[in-house]
């Protein structure tokens, strides 16, 4: 299954963004009313500079304690990306997310971010693609 597949299958295909001036408490605020677990860092709202976790936000605190709240999120950003393009496949996605303990991918084409993906995303599509062949399996063992 490609990534452009999965990111059709997606029932919000919304990114986030939030500028790099934006304060680790207001980006904890957007996270937590939108009920996600990351959040794009753009400077325009259209390229990914970097990718900001609750996981990120929760490290902070207990390493440095509450004071951390009023950073800007690019001092706790991961600016180091791993994206992908929609033509990618999504095993190659699954193990490059495995590889790297991470949980979400932006979906970056010609510089441009165009969606989002999650380690969710990419085990529902390749449970549903093990489905399908497990089906047709049985249906050709079955002589149909």
């Amino acid at each position: 299954m490609l990534v452009s597949q999965i990111l059709k299958s997606k029932e919000l295909a919304e990114v986030v963004t939030l500028p790099p001036t934006t304060t680790i408490s207001e980006a904890a605020r957007l996270l937590s009313e939108k009920r996600i677990g990351t959040v794009i860092v753009s400077k325009d709202g259209k390229s990914a500079d970097g990718i900001l976790s609750e996981r990120d936000i929760v490290r902070e605190i207990g390493s440095h304690g509450a004071g951390c709240m009023t950073y800007t999120v690019d001092k706790l950003m991961t600016s180091k990306l791993v994206t992908c393009r929609l033509e990618d496949v999504a095993d190659e996605i699954l193990q490059k997310m495995t590889d790297g303990r991470f949980r979400h991918m932006p979906v970056v084409q010609d510089g441009a971010l165009i969606g989002l993906i999650s380690l969710g995303d990419v085990v529902k599509a390749r449970l549903m693609e093990l489905s399908m062949e497990k089906s047709a399996l049985e249906g050709m063992i079955m002589g149909h």
